[in-house]
């Protein structure tokens, strides 16, 4: 025997999980959505929610950024200052993308992106030569890598977070 949901005229299945009864409007749950038109962008997001989305969005592209330098260095065989430049142009890439929308909710503008890219240049010369500096001073192991990496990584997002809130995101 069958059941008919009053919105549908198909008969159910015969389990009850087969078919649900307001499927219509119901659905599965959304992940975290980014904001996906410029009318819903703003710089009026407050410094805690900042801090935490940047931070979020740093350890993803921190994740991409290291896995490719790793990747680079150890299994291609790139020189150390070639694999963190690649690294870190993905990782860059990645977070600033997901921080102009997410993090500081702001509008695209052709200033912004230049005062990024100067930004950008900056903390890439801050981290690469880091990066470079600390592993021509100890052996060449995943460990001294990572040391090495997390040193770099961390001064470039200090730089990166206080320049973006208090220069970049407030250009219009």
């Amino acid at each position: 025997m069958s059941r008919r949901d009053p919105g549908n005229d198909e008969p159910a299945g015969e389990f009850p999980h087969d078919h649900h009864e307001d499927f219509k409007t119901r659905h599965a749950p959304m992940p975290i959505e980014l904001p996906l038109d410029d009318e819903e962008a703003s710089t009026d997001v407050d410094l805690k929610t900042q801090l935490i989305r940047f931070v979020v969005t740093g350890a993803g592209s921190a994740v991409l950024d290291f896995a490719l330098t790793l990747f680079l260095q150890y299994v291609v065989g790139t020189p150390e200052a070639v694999a963190k430049a690649g690294g870190f142009i993905l990782g860059t890439t990645v977070a600033y993308l997901i921080n102009r929308r997410w993090t500081f909710r702001a509008e695209p503008s052709a200033a912004r992106f230049i005062a990024v890219v100067i930004l950008y240049l900056v903390t890439f010369v801050v981290n690469v030569g880091l990066y470079s500096w600390l592993s021509s001073l100890w052996e060449e192991t995943a460990l001294y890598s990572a040391i090495a990496f997390v040193i770099a990584q961390g001064t470039a997002t200090v730089i990166n977070f206080v320049v973006q809130r208090a220069v970049i995101f407030k250009i219009r």
